[in-house]
């Protein structure tokens, strides 16, 4: 594929604020099968993999990609609940699992249509679809599992990898059970780097040696996620900001013991 010219010159528009997660606007639609083509799929075989994932039969009487069956596909697409538009999304990017440059083509194509169209998601290899939050969030967590894994701390990359898969859950994300995650990624960091593999994470506090204030902020997220997701209590729900924001100071504490004991 050929690089466009704001690729060239390394222009590009910065991400747009998300203001999309449960719905698939037109544009999105639309460039999901503009993106299958731009990764080497014709409109034949992207119809294959969108009737397989609507359950509907391909119309016999469409027999040239263009513009026949391309109609066809578009049509399909922008008739189909938005749920099922990721679903499509997902299916085609898995059909090129041997054609590693085209799925490269289709995973970057689709990240940044998220990201210029601030929709609330991202595909990431091996997970498919899974929740991005801001810039932040989505920097943080990344490096967490990044750092975590090459460290060897395969446990702790884990709790961060369900974290992710639970804050991306739909229809109804698992903010509580991120929060969990994210904690435990912290408590099993922290017993590791002290030595102490059966303390609790508010047992460890003391021997992590964090700098003023850190060592309190850390303090004070052990107590709300003891508070707000580990003893739950009617009425005291977990929104979508206060569960990207534990997650977020989780891993880069996280990170952060890690690199002070490589030091």
């Amino acid at each position: 594929m050929n690089r466009s010219f704001s690729d060239r010159h390394g222009y590009g528009p910065r991400d747009a604020e998300i203001t999309v997660r449960e719905d698939a606007p037109e544009d999105l639609r639309f460039a999901v099968a503009q993106i299958a083509t731009a990764a080497g799929m014709s409109p034949k075989t992207i119809r294959n993999v969108v009737c397989q994932v609507m359950l509907v039969a391909p119309d016999r009487n469409n027999w040239s990609d263009y513009p026949n069956i391309w109609e066809e596909v578009l049509g399909l697409l922008q008739g189909c609940e938005w749920f099922k538009v990721y679903d499509i999304a997902e299916a085609l990017w898995r059909s090129l699992q041997y054609q590693d440059e085209n799925q490269s083509v289709f995973q970057d194509e689709l990240n940044r249509c998220f990201r210029e169209k601030g929709i609330g998601w991202e595909l990431k290899n091996p997970d498919g679809i899974i929740f991005r939050g801001g810039e932040t969030f989505t920097a943080t967590t990344g490096e967490a599992s990044k750092v975590l894994k090459e460290s060897g701390r395969s446990v702790a990359a884990n709790e961060i990898h369900e974290a992710l898969a639970d804050i991306s859950r739909r229809p109804f994300p698992d903010r509580t059970g991120a929060i969990q995650h994210a904690i435990a990624a912290l408590e099993c960091t922290a017993r590791d780097v002290t030595g102490k593999p059966n303390a609790t994470l508010g047992a460890l506090l003391s021997r992590l040696d964090l700098p003023e204030p850190l060592n309190t902020a850390v303090e004070k997220l052990w107590g709300f996620a003891s508070d707000r997701a580990r003893h739950l209590r009617e009425g005291q729900n977990v929104d979508d900001l206060e569960a990207e924001l534990i997650v977020s100071v989780a891993c880069a504490v996280s990170v952060f013991l890690v690199k002070k004991k490589e030091c």
